[in-house]
């Protein structure tokens, strides 16, 4: 029997699973954040080495009995990164095949599964990856606001943010998010809160996302239009991908991975609609199952088994597992 390692390594969380070659878990393990701009690359060998052991322990075999491994590692974004990401993958000890990556990649993987087309993931922040049929590779920076790229939590509050300023100072229209936000830092006037997340007092939190949808689910258009702004960034994220692979003109897989996305239509249907009007042939997939079913197919893609016969099922025992 063969064993596949996929571990997904993100800026809250580190995940490892282990399936054999019928798409069967065999074995799980998490650990704490493993992004290793935030905890360095001790810290990210650690991540790595808790969750994946864990799961290794579940399962009741060695790292020498794993065929071939996956990673998608956030904070790994350029080849410069490379060597001290291997460095910290080192620590394993592993023998097999590794297919080491960016955690954007993950997404597409578990998601299409003809293993190409485009995965917008809109989480703590945003990314977008892509690749063609033939393996041509599309990506942003995924390095945020400071290049421009909208469209996960963080940036989703700051554009509320902004949104009570300008209510407050009389530059934008009043909005709910005015009291929402009072309630988040715990003041008593907009001018307060402002005065609190200004001085650093409090700190602006990617976990009030749900805060924001929370306030446009309400009706508040203000709210609906921060809403409504962050999925036509997200989607022209994708369009740039799509341009850099070239497959405006294919029917292909378009993924939407991360929690936000989970927020349902309000942020799903500004993504479809812009994305339809460069690429009609897009074919939307909210991803139901964790990203870390996507490392497990690369590490069977870098083992040279076809794992396009057991997708469905992993798929399947994942979301039971997880359900």
């Amino acid at each position: 029997m063969q064993y596949f390692l996929g571990v997904d390594v993100g800026g809250t969380k580190t995940h490892a699973l282990l399936a054999d070659e019928n798409g069967e878990i065999v074995g799980f393990g998490h650990a704490g954040p493993g992004n290793y701009e935030m905890v360095g690359v001790e810290g990210l060998a650690q991540a790595l080495l808790g969750s994946t052991r864990q799961a290794v322990a579940q399962a009741g075999i060695t790292m020498s009995q794993i065929a071939g491994a996956g990673f998608g590692i956030a904070g790994y974004d350029w080849p410069s990164e490379r060597e001290i990401t291997l460095q910290a993958i080192a620590a394993l000890g592993l023998t097999c095949p590794l297919s080491v990556h960016n955690d954007a990649v993950l997404g597409l993987a578990a998601g299409a599964k003809a293993g190409w087309g485009v995965n917008i993931s809109s989480g703590t922040s945003n990314n977008c990856y892509g690749r063609d049929a033939s393996g041509n590779e599309g990506r942003i920076t995924g390095a945020g606001m400071i290049f421009g790229e909208f469209g996960g939590a963080l940036e989703i509050v700051v554009k509320a943010v902004q949104s009570v300023n300008y209510a407050w100072i009389r530059r934008g229209p009043q909005t709910a998010l005015s009291q929402k936000f009072m309630e988040l830092t715990h003041t008593s006037t907009p001018a307060h809160a402002m005065e609190e997340l200004a001085t650093g007092r409090v700190e602006i939190n990617p976990a009030w996302a749900p805060e924001v949808f929370a306030v446009a689910a309400a009706g508040d258009p203000v709210a609906v239009e921060v809403i409504t702004w962050a999925g036509t960034e997200l989607s022209e994220l994708a369009c740039a991908v799509i341009r850099q692979i070239g497959v405006k003109d294919e029917a292909f897989d378009l993924v939407l991975s991360g929690s936000l996305f989970k927020m349902g239509d309000m942020l799903i249907d500004p993504v479809v609609e812009t994305v339809h009007a460069l690429a009609p042939g897009a074919h939307a997939i909210p991803l139901d199952v964790p990203q870390v079913a996507g490392a497990v197919f690369l590490g069977m893609e870098a083992a040279e088994v076809l794992y396009q016969e057991i997708f469905e099922i992993l798929k399947s025992n994942l979301k039971q597992a997880t359900n």
